[in-house]
């Protein structure tokens, strides 16, 4: 499940590197040969599996053995104090292991008074950076707990408030080398270098209304979808100079203006809502308000076909599996599948909650993750087609991670938000995310209601 490389502080072998072990490890294969050959000895076989039993492991394969410790404790440890020994982790198994063990806690993370997050990345295994409905882009530090606000890129033309309406994505390209997300105008892209985050381009003149989703189709170019249904191509070429003053010191980067390569309207679509690249089959798929899946050729950017889902009804949110077989697909009663060569329906995964409407969806292998409206993140196994059970349980229970109340307010009456205060108040999960070793999950959101505003921002280790 997990693996760590342990160095020596004092001597020449890590506290792990005992003989034992070995001597447990030739115990145990040759038990597992002999109850093999037991097993298979009163049957006949069409196909018979010969072991290397001539063949001895090298004196290079023992010392890797003795000199590893595959005790999750001390990947965790290394992890948690930075240490630069080789460690690595089943992300998979770890997933399903903690979830269905009911191992993960969570931690809040308080943030004022800030309106709703709508999106979610982790930059390393200690910072997250979200954005949120009221036009704050944070980094949170799991660490220190610290909150930094990195300031957003302006326009050329003043904004005026109609279109300050919030970061609604945030995207890595795949070297991880830049960062594309909404501006200070919610109709633009800024870019950021990482891992500095400084500024050094605004993506600009191609959409009249807000930017929905961002989704990166290699380490240069990006699409762009709007409410206005235009799709937008941009193209980021690392040719921006850094500039030191006097005494050397970095001058933060001048920021400079992009245009868009292409700008394409989405025919039978009404407000883009999401964008998926499905790498395997060179294609893009873009989901949009009225329940309908428009697929894209990328090499060419152009439009192939749209088909109408059986659903119209939020139609917020999509992911791709990782072997690119499945889309999935949130909208208000349940979570779409559908395969992803013929876009048919394959399985309707209802919510089990009443009213549950879904709001973020993500993959780990075959489990689906669903963010709720209601407070409560789901965890569907799509192989064996049935919700995540706990184990060891005296009766058949799903794994539910149910959030804190988290803040909420009212914008237009102060009576109602301290009444709502009183009650039991479930927020909506609108963006989570898990860490590079799958052990650790940031889930955040809001109310869900547009007229009332709140926070929510949970840590879950």
């Amino acid at each position: 499940m997990a693996k760590t490389n342990r160095v020596p502080i004092f001597g020449s072998r890590p506290p792990c590197a005992y003989q034992s072990r070995l001597d447990d490890r030739s115990a145990h294969l040759r038990a597992t040969q002999i109850e093999r050959s037991i097993s298979t000895s009163d049957r006949s076989e069409d196909f018979v599996f010969y072991e290397d039993s001539d063949e001895e492991e090298s004196t290079v394969s023992l010392c890797s053995i003795l000199n590893s410790s595959y005790n999750v404790v001390d990947y965790i440890r290394t992890r948690e104090y930075g240490m630069r020994e080789y460690h690595s982790i089943n992300q998979n198994h770890w997933a399903r292991h903690i979830l269905t063990n009911n191992i993960l806690k969570e931690k809040s993370i308080p943030l004022k008074t800030m309106d709703k997050v709508f999106c979610s990345k982790w930059l390393s295994s200690k910072q997250i950076i979200f954005g949120t409905k009221c036009n704050k882009l944070m980094v949170y530090n799991v660490d220190s707990h610290d909150l930094d606000q990195i300031p957003l890129i302006k326009g050329r033309i003043d904004d005026s408030e109609n279109q300050l309406t919030g970061i609604h994505s945030l995207k890595i390209n795949p070297c991880r080398s830049l960062l594309a997300t909404g501006a200070y105008n919610s109709n633009e892209i800024a870019v950021y270098r990482l891992p500095t985050l400084d500024p050094i381009v605004l993506a600009e003149g191609a959409h009249k209304d807000w930017v929905f989703d961002i989704e990166w189709l290699d380490n240069e170019f990006f699409v762009s979808g709007s409410r206005d249904t235009n799709l937008a191509l941009w193209q980021i070429q690392d040719q921006y100079e850094e500039q030191y003053d006097i005494d050397g010191d970095l001058i933060q980067p001048v920021t400079q203006f992009l245009s868009p390569k292409v700008i394409k309207s989405c025919r039978a679509a009404e407000k883009i809502r999401a964008i998926i690249f499905n790498k395997n089959l060179k294609e893009m798929a873009t989901l949009s308000l009225n329940g309908y899946v428009h697929i894209w050729d990328v090499e060419r950017f152009k439009q192939r076909f749209s088909r109408r889902l059986p659903s119209n009804q939020d139609n917020v949110c999509m992911s791709l599996k990782s072997d690119s077989s499945l889309y999935a697909i949130g909208c208000r009663p349940y979570a779409l599948l559908l395969d992803s060569r013929m876009l048919q329906a394959v399985k309707k995964v209802y919510g089990r909650h009443s009213g549950c409407v879904i709001r973020s969806l993500s993959f780990q292998d075959n489990l689906m993750t669903i963010g709720t409206g209601v407070g409560a993140m789901l965890f569907y196994d799509v192989r064996a087609a049935k919700y995540l059970e706990i184990s060891n349980a005296n009766t058949s229970r799903v794994v539910v991670l149910r959030t804190s109340q988290g803040y909420i307010w009212s914008d237009e009456d102060d009576n109602i938000a301290e009444s709502l205060r009183n009650v039991k108040y479930t927020p909506a999960i609108y963006t989570h995310c898990y860490d590079f070793s799958g052990t650790r999950l940031f889930s955040a959101g809001g109310p869900l209601p547009s007229d009332m505003s709140g926070n929510y921002a949970g840590l879950w280790q």
